[in-house]
């Protein structure tokens, strides 16, 4: 029987900021870039976040610093 392995493509990486949860059995993160707020919470637990530094493929946001956006609508 034929079997093809499919190659697996390597996407660059590189030190990216990224928020992590203080809580040490919640895995939740998420890339500062990506963040509404200077100092987030987790989504996960609620708890506070805490900046560190992962090694992680490049992502780019087109939506700009989204900090800068106003939380919330008003109506």
């Amino acid at each position: 029987m034929y079997y093809r392995k499919k190659t697996m493509e390597d996407f660059p990486q590189e030190q990216t900021k990224i928020w992590s949860c203080s809580k040490e059995d919640c895995k939740g993160w998420m890339r500062d870039n990506f963040a509404f707020a200077y100092t987030p919470t987790c989504r996960i637990c609620h708890s506070t976040m805490v900046s560190s530094v992962k090694l992680l493929p490049i992502v780019e946001n087109s939506n700009g610093d989204l900090k800068l956006l106003k939380d919330g609508v008003q109506i």
